[in-house]
């Protein structure tokens, strides 16, 4: 089934904290996991921020920002019995191309390192380690945001970065 990627609508919002709920158990086999609090859409709530989503009602999103003078991928959610079946290889692609669009240099993002369908599975979609000394203050405040939110206790992470087409 396709599941076409639009902007999301106002009305679209309230099921996309569920959607990335209904992920979170695929990380507990490798012993991630997440504390309870708000989701990482619920935080977002009220920034400047531009949420896509796939399907109507949506199915997955991702949640983008500029970060450092570039397009920051915050986050990518499908909802957990439909991953892989392409709908964040589709949301991504969006982002991407959308970043191009606007001028953007590229896209980072923050992830698991070792995760299949974090790390890995962005590299295999054109994104590659971003060195530290590369870096802008927006990213290094995310960063520190992560470990003292305890994130990097689940797992090493990594700052991802792939340059516009």
């Amino acid at each position: 089934m396709e599941y076409e990627v639009r902007l999301a609508r106002p009305a679209d919002l309230a099921v996309l904290p569920a959607i990335e709920n209904s992920a979170d158990p695929l990380f507990a086999p490798l012993g991630i996991v997440f504390p309870p609090g708000p989701t990482v859409i619920e935080q977002m709530d009220g920034a400047d921020v531009e949420i896509l989503v796939a399907g109507d009602p949506p199915v997955a999103f991702a949640a983008v920002e500029e970060v450092d003078g570039a397009t920051h991928l915050e986050q990518i959610s499908v909802r957990g019995d439909l991953v892989g079946r392409g709908i964040g290889t589709r949301l991504l692609r969006t982002v991407r191309e959308r970043a191009a669009a606007a001028g953007s240099p590229g896209v980072s993002l923050l992830t698991f390192r070792d995760v299949p369908w974090n790390g890995p599975w962005y590299a295999a979609h054109g994104f590659a380690e971003l060195p530290e000394e590369r870096w802008g203050p927006g990213l290094r405040a995310y960063w520190k945001a992560e470990i003292e939110a305890g994130l990097h206790d689940l797992g090493p992470r990594t700052v991802m970065w792939a340059p516009s087409r």
